[in-house]
């Protein structure tokens, strides 16, 4: 008798990748790490990786071949930090907090620091 095995891969071709609060564009302050402290704006979102790209934010240095567009060298860049490490700034603040959501009017979700009950989209 075959049985099938729980949580085959073959199963799951698509992985669902998780929601987070945290959007392109968002201002953000590092909590934990070499960059603790710091605040940037969110460049990009990794949700499959659970990371984010700040600006200024985990800074690392990259040998780079030269080719026709550029003419290589150390480039300094900013690598992917861990979502679970950053949080919003609070808009009316300017401190960390977190985000909740709210229904708007229309029935539209809107995000909403917690500290302020100041909402985050416009």
């Amino acid at each position: 008798m075959a049985t099938k095995a729980l949580g085959s891969k073959a199963n799951n071709s698509k992985a669902k990748s998780a929601k987070f609060k945290i959007r392109k564009g968002d201002r953000v302050v590092v909590m934990t790490g070499r960059d603790k402290g710091k605040t940037g704006e969110v460049l990009r979102v990794l949700p499959k990786q659970s990371r984010v790209l700040v600006q200024g934010v985990n800074v690392v240095k990259r040998h780079q071949r030269p080719s026709q567009t550029n003419s290589g060298g150390i480039v300094e860049k900013e690598s992917s930090i861990h979502i679970s490490n950053v949080a919003h700034i609070d808009p009316k603040t300017d401190r960390p907090t977190r985000v909740g959501i709210r229904v708007g009017d229309g029935g539209r979700k809107l995000r909403v620091a917690r500290r302020s009950n100041e909402t985050i989209d416009s």
